[in-house]
Formats: structure tokens, C-alpha cells, sequence
């Protein structure tokens, strides 16, 4: 159907002769409430679940009701333009709060009982899951808060329509290698939550769509089409519509201040303006003789009082600031005729109450751009400015320095008698300045010339029929817009008396400017909806009430299509005191057009106004259909009355070309009358797109040859030329091509259950930009009595109603407390800024309720996995396109002369034919390969005192040492004890549970005197032995531990009390204490027989949470310690600072080998010290003047935030580092590129050379494959599209490119190894610059895994893979870790242009989601920066959900505000929806002791309910 004359004036008349009779029925509240219910019964039917927010109880128990002030005292305030009766309400709360109370009851599966504990406590629960699972790790300590009870976690069966279109979901259960049977618990509450919202996930919401667009390079977004039945307009081209003439009255006045001269001078003692105080009594009556004279006396004083004579500080055209309370328009009406008066321009504003006042900062830009000096105020107002100390007003934030001027007469020179204003007829001088706030929370200044002041007094005049003397009250702001065209400026043409009410005395009275027009008979009010609103609430209270006197009620937010049930409403109670259904007179109006429609009062029994049901359907196409059939989703508008008098009014696109639109096509109001603003003042370009604009007709013809206005109303013109308003282009929102008006939303909002969780005024609708579309998110004041069960049902409704009636899906739902949200200064929410805080994250909601995967459709196509290219194919195609094969290789140890090894040699040759009577040919060969064991005996000879370890305590002095010949000494003891007390023979393997220092080292040389393997095993923590001792029993069984040696301390905390309640002490191997050692000697020190004898085991924890021991031969070790000697040339003069946990990795051989094989001097620090002392490592560096430190990422980190302030103070302690040569970050990982550079940059100013710090990388089967070295080019770094990672591909791209990833070279690859890099599925190798997984050959690669379920097929993947195509001989130990070769222009040492390694990320790790591999550190680097109180991210899929866990720095009120941020940043940049967002404290995320995250650990935990979460977030 498509809108005619013919079927618009059908559906006209058809409501009209039901909606204004005297037995009146609301018609538009009982259309909408109906729509709702029909929307919500769609739904209910469906009941599928989905799970409500958890959040611990310090979030949910607000403070007391007192606390919390409402809006308008003790009454409820409405929003403006909106309004519902409380048998509407009732209506809408029948049929579905039964629903409600049964969905609830049932869905209630599990509670958890209360628990108090922070984050130490958190900590310890997640310890007990990781033990559980077999893992080990060292948990981060953090501040944490105690005494917090969680509140028990809720399920919610609402039946809200949020279905994802294209989502695919699987239930999996991911169990590591160690895993105990029982794998991960997946039937806690948190998984069953999961499970509940991937049903809710199930079913797709929307078609596929078909055609995409390419963004950028790899991501297909899809973007939306239009639909090929949506309703297309079909009218005729509509034709501009003319006012009636403007009459010309003879004794009209030839401009403003003229009609002042003669009303002040004819009439002085006619009373111009009472003001009331907030008992409703009259304050004071202004008179037209007053207002005369005070008006002059301000002119005179602001020409000739500012300034000198020779250089005044205001001159004719100036602007003037006008600040003014809304309850003193006499000041406000003196100053402004003043100004007038003066020919100065007057600029009124609101009062800025404090210096941070919301919108205040933009006031300030305007007033600036203005050239504001001077700023008018009354004398209460500038005692009521915030003061300095010193008493002088402060200059408010933004605000251009301002010159405050008082206007009361006590405070103003009298002018000499013979002084008189000059008062000319209106010209085009500007009048005065209006300012707007646009839709993004700019201020505009709208000026309005004299002429156009005086045309728009008249123009009101006439449409009004004002006349002398006659009576109005006006409950508007009368600083601007309607209420100062009326109640300042008309009223004082006609000589009439303005009753004007302030916003206080409505908020304590909302009756009284009823009372008013009763008691003065006034023929005319001024009002909004919202007035009206507060007026029935209370209408009650006041019986002697007769509006028969009223012959205009002029509603000046008529515009907006929701003020016809206010006006309905008001109609049908007070039509019985003596209102009648004619004197409603809406009105629309725009700061640029001024007045645009007004509809006048029609004689009795004429025909009433009309009226239209429209399709919501149809304006969101933008065209309009009468609804006769489908009367669920409509929207009713009411006309505003026909084009002002001498003007004329036309529809146009809103968007583009200013076409006309078709006469059933929803279009942007323009009009072409001289009563409208000229521009915005100081902006040409924006001023040309508002107010000079010329309509075109299909041809290209336009309309006029005069300039039309844009007015900012979306509308059309029906039949008659009446004009119907259906929304403001500020509120209009376009989602998914289909436009949504702010307007609409909020009414949907309101009729679901409004009255009983939040506040009807206090609701904001507005949209955000992601990923390419716009989002709707709804904002709203919760009461204080609201419970948390009730708000989320409530929240699932209003989604389910929203859908239901447009069709539209809300992007977030947010609650927040009462009396939060930024106002205007008349009690409104100050829209922008509400969204400026949205997108900041400081709103503080209390409820979030996100919904991404019902609005998110564009996300691009999942990827589908294509047949894979046989690996001879690949080599080809790299051969033909002039790739070389992807591999690279160190230095050859073979090659490489180390005199001072060769001489060790000999002297061992020499030792092991004394000592041992073992042929001197035998040992020639073999002693190469077992170096290592007889180099600690050779340097006891030749060096006994040369320090070979010097271990520091937290203020920095030397807690012990230990000399090659200490050393030796006491090993030997070890060796002996073992014999004589353990009993053990060749081969048995030993646990070593020290703390990192000097005891360590013994032990571990100790056992390798006895011929035994040792483990090095982190002791359990003494504040939390419960959670770390069996994991420590854990490694000792796995291990196969025969003994166990430790410090005497930790011996008795391994028998105590405390010990027995976490583990059974009884199943203790032998533990023996090495405090006391024996004197005697061991009769014999161990030979091993064989070069490929077990030296030792590696326990330690991958990134994914596997625990995994591997096996270190003695060959492995000796090349190992060669390989490192000569990448950092170490030789005994050396000192280099080690800052790393000893038990594993890089990090144990730093520790315990290096210096004996290189006899360098090891300076041991170990991390824990540096919580104590953050500068303990830095300290220690400077010094002993060291050359060469290590270290790892929490180390760096912990340096990074500790002494980012103290670097001035360092360096005046001393503190120099511009000896470093190499500061070496031990890493199981992708370079941190961020972390490195911000440590370089924070410390260079102490000497640290930029080029100096680089990273390591080792895995599992390599501890060490990369290290920087000494030697060689600087490490480089590239930029790669983290879009083409997602491929598996690698695009290099320039730095600050959209998508860029910086990765850093891993390091030097390390003498004696070889790397290539080959696909980890067909196992063919790479070309160069391709993704792959990187294969290492080398003479230190681990000889296996240590494990206890002899898993040989994973052992013989991962360290005996061949290439299926190529050099298919060389034995590959495979890393697991994808990452790419690029040849670079630097030179090596041997003038070789070096070939640099760059690791992307864990194979394990990588998350597939949407066909994509993603790696979790790039999502978790977006969200850190999302928020300046996310101090640390860890996300994991769950189900084939994205779970993102942020830890809060800041309060428990902020963890909400994380929600929207995280899922906005991870959309915007990653194209994934967020499942689950959890909210913990600082500590909580498990990191290992290299600094690298534990996620499955982690994701463990929270689906054990572990975490005690601050707040869990289930995005729908």
C-alpha cells in the first residue's frame, strides 16, 4: 500500500472520531502496550534460557535508599516526550510477570555457599584445581580483597530472542598430557552457565547474506543488502508547502527594543513577569516600566562602565555571556533587553556549577570562538560560583578567561539624564546568539539576526493570536528555544504577563503551574510532556482545579511522536476540569528553524486534528504505511499544525543530494521564511549545509530561488499541509541500513513493567560505531529497592519487546544506579556525555547485559579449510617464484677453536690416568663428550679461589659465595651422604627442593659426583603449603624420585602438621637434610660410561599447561654450556647477573652450569628478592659493572611499573648501565616487543643502550635455540597484518599500518643448531617468509620426555621427525611454535647476511575459532589497552566460546564498565564475539616462572568456579 490523500485521511478519520470524544480513550499507550505483550508472548513461548551475570555481593548490596535522591524528590520523573498510566502498566505487566516468577523459580539449579577470601584466597582455590590436574606453576601473589562473600550464581530462563547468526557450536573437553582421568570438571556452575548460553546460541537469527566486501586484504565483511520486498516509496513527488500570509499590523512596532521603549513608557505599572519561589508564592513582579529602565541602566553601563574611554571593553557587536539561574528570569529579561539595547549581542548559557559540569568544557569552546570577555549574572548566581581560596571565580574548564559583571541596579551607575539608547528598526544585525548541542556533544551557536527576531515575534504573534495584557504561564527554560520566544520575547511585543515557574518549584509542586492558570486566569501555558506527566501524578492532591480559562496550551515538545500519550492522558483527566480537547497545541520547533509548526486552537465542534498509525516497519525504510492489518509494531503521530505564517516548508532526502521526497517517503523538514537562525556562528562550511540549501526537484530544478533551512525533524507533510514529525535526525540511528529513532526505543523500553526497576525519565538511547555498523545501547537509572534478579529479568524483557516491535537488536543494556547520569541543567540526561562516559568505561553501571551475537551479522565468512598442497608441490612453486627453502643455522661448533676447552682437555686427560688408572687413549676418546662432569675438578686444581657464584640478598650485599674449590669440596660431601645415608646407586634420581642460592648448586654438582640424575623442584610456599606441597609430592612421584635432599627449614615443613593436612607424609622417599653434611669424602667420584647417559631431568609448565620433564644427556649439557659460552663469549674474567628462577629451562642451566663450564662469575639474584627491593637487579648490574645480565618478562615487567618513577632518584644513587652490553630476556614465547622497548626507553637516560636488550627463545625439546649473543647485527623487528596471521600467512606491512603486529627477532640462533621451518601437517618444508612450525637440529636437543606413561609415539614426533619431502636423513626435534625466516641486509660475523627468526606463537596454544588460528596474546594485547584499570588479560575458548578473563586495578564498582569495552575492542579488531567476560582481581590470572600466562590453568579454574570472580558477564 502506498500513502495517498485517500487512504491517510481514512485511517484519520477513523481514529479521530474514537480518540478526541468525550468518552476519551489513550489510544497510542494501549497500541504500544499492546505490542510489547505481543512481543514478550513470542518469547515466552520459546523459553530459552539464558544465564544472569554473576557478581560478588560487595557489588550487589547498594548503599542505603537515603543515599540515593530521585528525580523529582518523591515524585517519579518521566521522560520528556513520554508517558504511560498505570492501568497501561498494569496491562503490560499481565500475562507476563507470572512467567517471570515460574522462569526464575525453576531456573535456579545451583548455589554456591558463601566464601570470603581476595585474591590470596582465589589464588589458593585455583592452586588446588592445578594440582588436581597435575600441573605445576607458580602462582602470582597480588593485593587482593578479604572478607568479600560471593553471592550465589543464578540461572535465568527468559525467553529472550538473542540468536547468532552462523555459529556452529561443539562441546569439547580439552584434557593436557598429565590430566588425571577425571579431566577438566565440566559439570560446575560456571560450565553449566556456558552450556545454557550456547544453547541459547543455537539457532540462526538471520539469513545469510550474500554479497560482502573486501576490508582491506583477507577479512570478508559481510555488509547488509538491501532486502528486495522492503517498501519502497511509490507517491508522486511531493510540491513545497505555503504558509498563510504574515498580516501586517499597523501598530505592530518596528523591532523589539521599540515595543520595550513604548510599553515602559505607556504602560510602566502593567506587570511583565512574576516570579515564584519554591512555595509557589510570589517572589517578585517586574514591571514594564522597571524592565525599561533597568534595561537602559544595564545598556549605559555596559558601553561606558567596562574599560576606559578610550579603549571600552565592550563595543556595539560583541558578545556577552548571559549566565543566569532557572529561577530568576527578571535578571535574565534586564539583562538580555540590555544587551539588545546596547546593540550588543547577548549569548545566554547555563550556570556552570562546578568546574567539571557536563557539557561545560564545549560552552567554554563556543564562548571562546565567540570572543566572549564579558559575562552578566546576578548577584546570587555570582555568590554561588565555586570560589578559589582566594575569592576570585576560577577560570572553568575550556572557558576563555572572562571578565564577571553583575547586573543588579545596586551594583550599576545611574546613565545621565540626557543619555538615551539608540533604538533602530530590525536590520540585519545578529540579535542574539542560541547555543545547540549536537548529537556527538559539540556546541554550535545559532545566531538570530534583529529582522529575523522580530519576524519570529510576529509570525507567533499571529499563529497564537496574542494579545495585550493577556496572561501566560511558561514552566519552560526561558533561556532559550520555546520558552524564550514566548515567555521573553513575544510576550513583551504584546505587553503580556508571564507567570513564570521554575524547575525547583516543579520538582517539590508539580502542580503548580495548574494552580497558576487557575489563580490568574491565564489564557495561554507553556509546557512540555513532561510537565504534563507530573501533573497526573499528583493531580490528586488538588481538587479546586478549572482550566476552562486555558485557550492554548502550547506542548513545545509535540514534535516528538511520543508526546501524544501525555497529551492524551492530560486530556482525559482534566477534561472534567473544565479543559477542553481543542486548547492542546503541539508544537516543533529546532534551534536553526526556530518555530516550525504550531498548532493553533480550532473553533469548537470543528473537526478535530488527525491522526496517523504507521508501520514502525515502514519508517524504518523510510517511507510511510498506514497500518490497518498488523497493529503490534506502529507508531501513532499527532499533527503540529500547519507552516508558520510567511513561511514555506518542503521534505527533503536527509542524506546527499537536498531532493525532494515523494509524498509517502519520510524526509528531513526544511523551511524558507525570514523567522529563522542566519548560521552558526565562526563555521562557514557547516553554516552553507543548514541554512543555505536549495532544494531539487527529480530534473535537478530548484524549488526556490530563495535558501531553505534544514530544521533537524524527520517528517512529512500530510493531507491539509498539516505536518506530522516522526523524529529529530540527532536521534535517528541506522543499524544494518534500517533507521531507528532514540525516541521509539525508550517508549518499547517504558511499557515493559516501567514503574517498578527504573525511573521513566531517566533512560538514554544512543549508538555506537563497531565494526563497521551501528549499535544501539540503552542506558538506564535503576531504583535502589530494585533486587538483582528482578533488574535482569526486567533487562531480558525489554530486549525481547525491542526485538519484537523493530526488528532490531540491542547491543548493550546497562543499569546504573540512581541519580548518576549526567543532567542538563533542567534535570534531562545529558545524552552525549552519558555516551562519551559508554565508550570510556567510567559509567559504573551495576548491571550490563550485552547481547553481540544477536546484533552482530557483518562478522565475515568463517574460513573453510582448503585440500592442503602436497609438500613437493609447495618446494616447486617456491623454486619457480625464486624462494629459497626456509632454514638457517648457527655457527659450527666443529669449526670453532676454543684454546682454553683444549687446554682443560689435557689437564683432565692427565687427572683421569692419575685418579682413575683408565687408558690415556680411551680418554682422548671420550673426554669431549664428557667435558662437562670433570671441568668442576679441573678448575678446583688449577683456580680453587677463583668465585665462581656470589648470591645477593634483598638490600643488595653478598648473602654467601662460593670458589671452585668450595664447590668441589662440598659436592664431594653430597656425594658421600648419598652413598652412606640414601643408599643409592648409579643412576637413581633425586628431587632437590631448595630455594634459588647457593645450596642448589651443591646439591645438583653433588649428584652428579654420586652418578645420580637430579631434579630441581620449586619448595613449597610456606604461606600457602596446602596448594603448593603436593604439587612438589606430585613431581617427586612423576620424577620416580628414590630420595629426596633439601635445607634443614624446609625438612621440617615437609614433616609438619601443616604438611600432613595437604599430603600423606608417610609416602616421602627418603628426605635428606644437607645443612650438616659428613666430613669424609666418597671413595670413588662417578665416570659415566656412555656419552649419552642421563645427566639430568627438566620438569617445568608449557604456556598450555602441560607438565613435562625432558631428559638432558651429558653430551646434550656440555654442547648446551659450549654453545652458550661462544654466542656470549664468557671466559673467567667475566661477571654476569643472572635475575631468573632456577628450575628449568635456560634459566636452570644460567644458573647452575655456565659458570663452571666458561668460569665466569655468576652474580645470583633471585626474583623473589626484588619484591622487596625492585631495584635490587638494576643495582647490582651497576654495581659490578656487568657486561651481561639475563633475565625474564616479570622481571623486566615488575622493573618496568616499580621504578618508572624512580629513575631521577637512581640515577643521583649512581645508578649507571652504559656498561651492559647484552640484557637477555629467557622467554618461552613470542617476543614482548612493547615491554622491551618501554624498559629501554624508561632506563636509557641511566645508560642503557636501546640495542642492548633482546630476547631468548627455547622450548621443551631446545632450551635454548636463539640468544642474542655478543656478536652479530642488532636484533630487528617487522611489522606483519595480524589479518593474514590469522591465515597462516605472513604480509609484511609498514609500521602504523591498519592491523599491524610488530615482532621482534628472537635472538642469534645459537652456535650448533640448525632450524627449518615446515609445515606442521604435511611436515614439507617452507619457503622463506612463510608461516610454519619451527624444526630444530642440534647436538643440545633433549634426548625425550620423562614420563611415567611412556607415551613413545608423541616422544618420537617431537624429537625424531623427518621431512616428508627434501632432506629427508636429518633428525628434527619438533618446537611446536609457528614462526617464519626472513634473510635480512645485515651481516654476521662471518660477513653471511644473517637470517633472522621471528616466533609467532605456541602451536598448542593457538585458539581455531571461525576457521581462523588466533593467537591469544594479540586479543589480550587489545584489551589491555582498552582501559586504563585492566592491569593483565588471559583469554581461552571454552565450547567454541572466546572467554576473556581481565584482572581490575581499581574498584569493584568499574568491573562493569570493562564489559562493553573488552567485547567493542576484541569485535573492532579481531572479528570475534566475546562469550564470557570475567572480572578478577589482581593476581588471579596463574603465571609461571618465566612470566608467561598459565590459560589452561586458568580456564581450569573458572570452570571449577575457582576464581572468585568480582563479575562474570554471558554475552547473548
Amino acid at each position: 500500500m502506498w500513502f495517498s490523500k485517500k487512504n491517510i485521511m481514512f485511517a484519520f478519520q477513523m481514529l479521530c472520531s474514537e480518540s478526541i470524544s468525550k468518552t476519551h480513550v489513550c489510544l497510542s499507550p494501549d497500541v504500544h502496550t499492546e505490542a510489547v505483550q505481543a512481543a514478550l508472548a513470542k518469547n515466552k513461548e520459546r523459553k530459552m534460557a539464558v544465564p544472569m551475570p554473576s557478581k560478588r555481593r560487595s557489588l550487589v548490596v547498594q548503599t542505603s535508599m537515603d543515599a540515593y535522591t530521585p528525580p523529582g524528590t518523591r515524585r517519579s520523573v518521566t521522560r520528556e516526550g513520554s508517558i504511560s498510566m498505570e492501568r497501561w502498566i498494569n496491562r503490560a505487566i499481565h500475562g507476563t510477570s507470572s512467567t517471570t516468577t515460574t522462569t526464575s523459580s525453576t531456573a535456579s539449579s545451583s548455589s554456591s555457599s558463601t566464601r570470603s577470601g581476595g585474591s590470596g584466597a582465589a589464588g589458593g582455590r585455583l592452586a588446588d584445581t592445578l594440582i588436581n590436574a597435575d600441573f605445576f606453576l607458580n602462582l602470582r601473589t597480588g593485593g587482593g580483597r578479604s572478607g568479600i562473600a560471593r553471592q550465589p550464581l543464578h540461572h535465568c530462563e527468559s525467553a529472550i530472542r538473542s540468536l547468532i547468526h552462523g555459529v556452529c557450536v561443539c562441546v569439547c573437553v580439552c584434557v593436557c598430557v598429565c590430566s588425571p582421568p577425571a579431566g577438566v570438571p565440566v559439570s560446575s556452575r560456571v560450565s553449566a552457565k556456558i552450556q545454557q548460553l550456547v544453547n541459547t546460541l543455537k539457532r540462526p537469527k538471520r539469513p545469510p547474506l550474500r554479497e560482502f566486501f573486501v576490508d582491506d586484504f583477507e577479512e570478508l565483511l559481510e555488509v547488509q543488502q538491501p532486502d528486495p520486498n522492503q517498501p519502497k516509496a511509490e507517491g508522486a513527488q511531493m510540491v513545497a508547502t505555503r504558509g498563510e500570509q504574515l498580516g501586517v499590523v499597523t501598530n505592530w512596532p518596528p523591532s523589539l527594543e521599540a515595543a520595550l521603549q513604548r510599553w515602559g513608557t505607556i504602560s510602566p505599572k502593567a506587570p511583565c513577569l512574576t516570579t515564584m519561589d519554591t512555595n509557589s508564592k510570589p517572589l517578585y513582579v517586574l514591571t514594564y516600566g522597571k524592565l525599561w529602565s533597568r534595561s537602559v541602566k544595564v545598556a549605559f553601563n555596559l558601553l561606558h562602565k567596562l574599560g576606559t574611554k578610550q579603549e571600552p571593553l565592550v563595543r556595539p557587536g560583541d558578545r556577552v555571556a548571559l549566565v543566569f539561574p532557572n529561577n530568576d528570569p527578571a535578571a535574565f529579561m534586564t539583562a538580555f533587553y540590555g544587551c539588545l539595547l546596547a546593540e550588543v549581542v547577548p549569548v545566554p548559557i547555563e550556570v556552570p556549577l562546578s568546574r567539571k559540569d557536563a557539557g561545560s568544557q564545549q560552552i567554554g569552546f563556543l564562548l571562546g570562538s565567540c570572543g566572549v570577555t564579558v559575562a552578566l549574572t546576578s548577584d546570587a548566581c555570582h555568590k554561588g560560583l565555586p570560589k578559589s581560596p582566594t575569592g576570585e571565580i576560577p577560570q572553568f574548564k575550556g572557558w576563555p578567561k572572562v571578565l564577571w559583571f553583575v547586573t543588579e541596579s545596586k551594583h550599576l551607575s545611574k546613565p545621565p539624564r540626557d543619555w538615551f539608547p539608540h533604538i533602530k528598526d530590525a536590520n540585519q544585525d545578529t540579535a542574539y546568539i542560541e547555543y545547540k548541542t549536537c548529537k556527538d556533544g559539540s556546541v554550535l551557536g545559532v545566531t538570530v539576526m534583529r529582522i529575523s527576531l522580530l519576524t519570529h515575534c510576529q509570525t507567533l504573534t499571529q499563529s497564537c493570536a496574542y494579545t495585550e495584557a493577556e496572561t501566560i504561564v511558561n514552566v519552560l527554560d526561558f533561556k532559550k528555544d520555546v520558552g524564550l520566544w514566548h515567555a521573553v520575547l513575544t510576550s513583551v511585543m504584546n505587553m503580556m504577563h508571564v507567570i513564570s515557574i521554575p524547575y525547583a518549584l516543579m520538582k517539590v509542586n508539580p502542580l503548580s503551574w495548574i494552580q497558576k492558570v487557575c489563580q490568574h486566569k491565564a489564557k495561554v501555558a507553556c509546557v512540555k510532556s513532561r510537565d504534563m506527566h507530573w501533573a497526573l501524578v499528583a493531580h490528586r492532591e488538588q481538587r479546586d482545579v478549572n482550566l476552562s480559562s486555558l485557550r492554548m496550551l502550547v506542548v513545545a515538545d509535540g514534535s516528538n511522536p511520543w508526546s501524544i500519550s501525555s497529551c492524551d492522558a492530560f486530556l482525559n483527566v482534566f477534561q472534567t476540569k473544565g479543559l477542553k480537547p481543542e486548547v492542546i497545541c503541539p508544537c516543533a520547533s529546532s534551534p536553526e528553524a526556530l518555530t516550525v509548526a504550531l498548532r493553533r486552537p480550532v473553533e469548537e465542534g470543528s473537526t478535530p486534528p488527525g491522526r496517523g498509525v504507521l508501520s514502525m516497519q515502514g519508517l524504518s525504510h523510510g517511507v510511510i504505511r498506514v497500518d490497518s492489518e498488523e497493529k503490534l509494531s506502529v507508531l501513532t503521530l499527532q499533527d503540529v499544525g500547519a507552516v508558520m505564517p510567511g513561511g514555506t516548508m518542503c521534505v527533503v532526502k536527509p542524506e546527499g543530494v537536498p531532493q525532494l521526497c515523494k509524498t509517502d517517503e519520510i524526509g528531513e523538514l526544511c523551511v524558507c521564511t525570514v523567522a529563522t537562525g542566519t548560521s552558526y556562528y565562526g563555521l562557514a562550511g557547516m553554516t552553507k549545509n543548514t541554512f543555505e540549501v536549495f532544494p531539487v526537484t527529480n530534473s535537478g530544478a530548484p524549488v526556490s530561488e530563495f535558501p531553505f533551512t534544514r530544521t533537524g525533524l524527520l517528517g512529512f507533510i500530510g493531507p491539509g499541509g498539516l505536518i506530522f514529525v516522526a523524529g529529530k535526525m540527532d536521534g535517528l540511528m541506522v543499524v544494518g541500513g534500517r533507521q531507528h529513532n532514540a525516541d521509539d526505543i525508550v517508549a518499547t523500553a517504558l511499557a515493559v513493567e516501567p514503574m517498578k526497576f527504573v525511573y521513566r525519565g531517566r533512560i538514554a538511547v544512543f549508538s555506537i560505531t563497531v565494526l563497521h555498523d551501528e549499535r544501539i545501547v540503552v542506558v538506564a537509572e535503576q531504583r535502589p529497592d530494585s533486587t538483582e534478579e528482578d533488574s535482569f529479568q526486567w533487562m531480558s524483557r525489554v530486549l525481547q519487546a525491542i526485538d519484537g516491535i523493530h526488528q532490531v537488536g540491542v547491543y548493550c543494556l546497562a543499569l546504573v544506579p540512581s541519580n548518576t547520569l549526567p543532567k542538563t541543567p533542567l534535570g534531562g540526561i545529558h545524552l552525549s556525555e552519558t555516551k562519551q562516559l559508554f565508550l570510556e568505561g567510567a559509567l559504573h553501571p551495576c548491571n550490563v547485559l550485552m547481547c553481540p551475537h544477536t546484533c552482530v551479522t557483518n562478522l565475515p565468512k568463517p574460513r573453510q579449510k582448503q585440500p592442503e598442497i602436497g609438500p613437493a608441490s609447495v618446494m616447486v612453486g617456491n623454486l619457480v617464484s625464486g624462494k629459497r627453502i626456509a632454514q638457517a643455522s648457527g655457527r659450527d661448533l666443529g669449526q670453532i677453536e676454543d684454546n682454553d676447552q683444549a687446554r682443560k682437555v689435557t689437564m683432565q686427560i692427565t687427572l683421569c690416568v692419575v685418579c682413575v688408572c683408565v687408558c690415556v687413549c680411551v680418554c682422548r676418546l671420550s673426554v669431549s663428550l664428557f667435558l662437562y662432569l670433570f671441568v668442576l675438578q679441573w678448575r678446583a686444581q688449577t683456580t680453587p679461589d677463583h668465585v665462581l657464584y656470589t648470591l645477593l640478598n634483598s638490600r643488595g650485599t653478598i648473602a654467601s659465595s662460593l670458589t671452585c674449590v668450595q664447590l668441589h669440596k662440598r659436592a664431594e660431601k653430597i656425594a658421600g651422604m648419598l652413598a652412606e645415608r640414601g643408599h643409592l646407586q648409579d643412576g637413581d634420581h633425586v628431587a632437590l627442593v631448595y630455594p634459588p642460592g647457593i645450596d642448589l648448586i651443591v646439591a645438583f654438582y653433588g649428584c652428579l659426583y654420586a652418578g645420580c640424575v637430579p631434579i630441581t623442584v620449586r619448595p613449597p610456599h610456606p604461606q600457602n603449603i596446602a596448594t603448593t606441597l603436593p604439587t612438589v609430592k606430585m613431581i617427586v612421584e612423576v620424577s620416580r624420585s628414590v630420595c629426596v635432599m633439601t635445607t634443614q627449614l624446609i625438612f621440617k615443613l615437609l614433616k609438619s602438621k601443616e604438611a600432613s593436612a595437604a599430603v600423606d607424609v608417610r609416602t616421602w622417599p627418603p628426605v635428606l637434610d644437607t645443612d650438616d653434611l659428613p666430613k669424609k669424602k666418597p671413595p670413588l667420584l662417578y665416570k659415566p660410561s656412555n656419552p649419552d647417559t642421563l645427566a639430568y631431568l627438566d620438569f617445568s609448565v608449557s604456556t598450555t599447561g602441560m607438565l613435562a620433564g625432558v631428559k638432558m644427556s651429558h653430551t646434550a649439557t656440555s654442547a648446551f654450556c659450549r654453545s652458550i659460552k661462544l654466542q656470549c663469549e664468557l671466559y673467567p674474567s667475566r661477571e654476569v647477573a643472572i635475575c631468573l628462577d632456577p628450575y628449568c629451562g635456560l634459566g636452570f642451566v644460567l644458573w647452575c652450569l655456565c659458570s663452571v663450564y666458561s668460569g665466569h662469575q655468576s652474580i645470583l639474584i633471585p626474583p623473589s628478592e626484588l619484591e622487596v627491593n625492585p631495584s635490587l637487579w638494576l643495582s647490582a648490574v651497576s654495581q659490578y659493572k656487568v657486561r651481561d645480565t639475563f633475565c625474564s618478562y616479570s622481571v623486566m615487567e615488575l622493573c618496568t611499573k616499580g621504578l618508572g618513577l624512580q629513575t631521577d632518584s637512581l640515577k643521583a644513587r649512581g645508578l649507571d648501565l652504559s656498561r651492559v652490553r647484552t640484557c637477555v630476556v629467557v622467554a618461552e614465547e613470542r617476543p614482548r616487543t612493547a615491554l622491551t622497548q618501554s624498559f629501554s626507553k624508561l632506563f636509557k637516560d641511566l645508560g642503557l643502550h636501546p640495542r642492548a636488550v633482546s630476547t631468548s627463545f627455547g622450548c621443551r625439546v631446545n632450551l635454548a635455540i636463539c640468544l642474542q649473543g655478543t656478536s652479530g647485527p642488532d636484533p630487528t623487528t617487522v611489522y606483519v597484518d595480524m589479518r593474514a596471521l590469522r591465515h597462516d600467512r605472513v604480509r609484511l606491512v609498514e609500521r602504523g599500518s591498519p592491523h599491524s603486529l610488530p615482532l621482534m627477532e628472537s635472538g642469534k640462533i645459537l652456535p650448533g643448531v640448525r632450524i627449518i621451518i615446515a609445515n606442521p601437517e604435511t611436515k614439507g618444508p617452507m619457503g622463506e617468509s612463510h608461516l610454519g612450525e619451527v624444526w630444530v637440529h642440534s647436538g643440545h636437543n633433549a634426548s625425550g620426555y620423562f614420563t611415567v606413561y611412556g607415551d613413545e609415539a608423541l616422544q618420537s614426533d617431537h624429537f625424531n621427525s623427518r621431512l616428508s619431502f627434501g632432506d629427508t636423513q636429518t633428525v628434527w626435534a619438533r618446537t611446536g611454535y609457528l614462526g617464519f625466516l626472513r634473510r635480512t641486509e645485515l651481516t654476521d660475523a662471518s660477513g653471511e647476511r644473517h637470517d633472522a627468526l621471528y616466533v609467532v606463537g605456541a602451536l598448542e596454544e593457538a585458539m581455531e575459532l571461525r576457521g581462523m588460528r588466533y593467537h591469544p596474546i594479540d586479543i589480550e594485547t587489545s584489551v589491555i589497552r582498552t582501559h586504563k584499570s585492566i592491569t593483565e588479560c588471559a583469554v581461552f575458548t571454552w565450547t567454541n566460546l572466546l572467554v576473556v578473563v581481565v584482572e581490575l586495578d581499581g574498584s569493584e564498582h568499574e568491573a562493569l564498565d570493562l564489559v562493553p569495552l573488552v567485547t567493542n575492542v576484541v569485535l573492532e579488531e579481531h572479528y570475534l564475539i566475546v562469550g564470557v567476560v570475567v572480572v578478577v582481581d589482581i593476581g588471579v590470572i596463574p603465571i609461571n616462572s618465566r612470566g608467561e600466562k598459565q590459560r589452561m590453568h586458568l580456564r581450569d579454574g573458572f570452570l571449577a568456579d575457582q576464581l572468585d570472580p568480582i563479575y562474570v558477564a554471558y554475552n547473548m
